[in-house]
């Protein structure tokens, strides 16, 4: 065997499988890298979109909280100012109660004022016929002289 006549062959046969994998395995393998190289690329854009979205999400989720935060302080105060509002309704009651029992107390007051006054009358008019009675030394007719006994109770 000659060294030239092998390296000859060898380089036809290294040829050919040369050939053969251009023809056959090279372009299966490039389209493998190919889609493998298109699904990085997507899955890197996927993920940059899924940042951006991600990053989107956390300025709603913050705009939201902010809002959901001042419309909490709005209700806080709207409920701080109705209850003020119900503090005063219920004093300006409590003193209308208070003036209404004042009122009906003074008017009590005076009721009794009145009937006492109108008691003592009855009575310093019976205590002025008695003494009257003793001083004259005769009976004097209530009933006939009733007339004057009233002018003379109205006059106390």
């Amino acid at each position: 065997m000659n060294i030239n006549l092998t390296l000859i062959g060898q380089t036809i046969s290294f040829a050919f499988f040369v050939l053969f994998c251009m023809k056959f395995v090279w372009p299966a393998l490039i389209s493998v890298m190919e889609e493998r190289e298109k699904k990085i690329a997507d899955g890197l854009e996927a993920a940059d979109r899924a940042d951006k979205d991600l990053e989107l999400a956390q300025k709603r989720a913050t705009q939201q909280l902010r809002e959901a935060k001042e419309e909490a302080a709005a209700i806080i105060e709207q409920a701080n100012k109705r209850a003020n509002q119900i503090i005063e309704e219920a004093k300006g009651q409590a003193v209308a109660e208070g003036d209404r029992l004042k009122a009906a107390a003074e008017a009590q007051i005076e009721q009794d004022v009145n009937r006492a006054k109108e008691e003592l009358r009855g009575k310093v008019a019976a205590l002025a016929l008695a003494g009257a009675e003793k001083v004259l030394g005769a009976s004097i007719d209530e009933n006939a002289n009733s007339e004057l006994v009233n002018q003379l109770a109205a006059k106390l």
